[in-house]
């Protein structure tokens, strides 16, 4: 192949490529099949006068791949995406480029899909009782990933921003789960609470949470930063997508070392528990925390890719 024969794969290809149950199924496929996150090279984070270039790598069998991501924490107020970028898929044995996909739409739909292949290995069966944190496209992905993987009936939706969140829960009709607005202290009947902000301290008291109650924390990769408290963290089974990844960038983790309320030795990776070595105590709450990595987009973009050529 050419290098002039690169596909385009725009947002709205992306999306009808990769249905969410697609992208859960294929991201545990491959921690099953053998991917080792740990091996994954280290995100390079650049920071510019009004934001971060990210630079995320990977290879497999198969593809090799990069997706070269920006956040810009001013870009909401100008009725911008906060994270913008697009990725490139090369064939591993030639590294011919094979296509250039939407990195934002897939972004959104990776990281969604791989807390919802975590909830599925942590959560309870009959888990129905969704809060959300979070009014932006994240906290969206994240209600269409969770429905695809437990029985939802009740989300509440937790925002800062009133108006905001007024416009999110427009979005939500009167079939399907009951979705409304609520508070912090929503999270004591909750058996799933996906935290999707760009907060830098604790949204809830983590005290309240209930021992079957299964946390998933995406919205930062930053060390200093966090969404969930020390009790949060001392009383779960914490489970990241790899240590090394997670002691590099994960403030909820890095912090709570810091403070002695989690032992670095405790972390369980997704990749174990995804093959059935490791199991989460069910008599304490599970916390999942992600900070998104260059293997997850590899997989999701060469599922695009092939159902994309499948159909032209």
């Amino acid at each position: 192949m050419s290098p002039g024969a690169t596909t385009v794969i725009a947002a709205d290809d992306v999306r009808a490529a990769l249905p969410m149950p697609t992208a859960i199924a294929a991201l545990q496929d491959a921690l099953r099949e053998g991917l080792d996150p740990e091996t994954d090279p280290a995100r390079t984070v650049v920071p510019v006068d009004h934001g971060q270039l990210l630079l995320m790598p990977s290879h497999s069998r198969r593809y090799a791949g990069v997706k070269l991501a920006t956040v810009a924490p001013g870009n909401p107020a100008l009725g911008l995406p906060r994270i913008q970028g697009t990725y490139l898929l090369l064939d591993a044995r030639t590294l011919v480029p094979l296509a250039l996909l939407d990195g934002v739409a897939l972004t959104a739909i990776r990281t969604a899909a791989v807390s919802a292949a975590a909830a599925d290995l942590l959560a309870a069966a009959d888990a129905e009782r969704l809060v959300v944190f979070g009014t932006g496209p994240q906290a969206h992905s994240h209600i269409e990933a969770l429905r695809a993987v437990r029985p939802l009936r009740h989300i509440t939706v937790v925002g800062r921003d009133r108006g905001r969140l007024a416009i999110f829960l427009q979005q939500y009709g009167d079939s399907g789960p009951v979705v409304e607005a609520g508070t912090p202290d929503a999270v004591a009947q909750a058996d799933l609470i996906a935290c999707c902000t760009t907060a830098r301290t604790p949204l809830f008291d983590g005290s309240a949470l209930s021992a079957h109650a299964t946390v998933l924390a995406v919205g930062s990769h930053e060390p200093d930063a966090r969404e969930v408290d020390d009790e949060t963290v001392r009383r779960s089974t914490v489970v990241v997508e790899a240590r090394g990844a997670a002691l590099r960038e994960a403030g909820d983790i890095i912090l709570a070392i810091g403070s002695g309320a989690l032992a670095p030795g405790s972390l369980v990776g997704l990749a174990e528990l995804a093959r059935g070595t490791v199991k989460a105590d069910g008599s304490r709450p599970r916390l999942f925390k992600s900070v998104g990595m260059a293997w997850e987009d590899l997989v999701v973009a060469g599922v695009v890719y092939e159902s994309h050529q499948g159909r032209v």
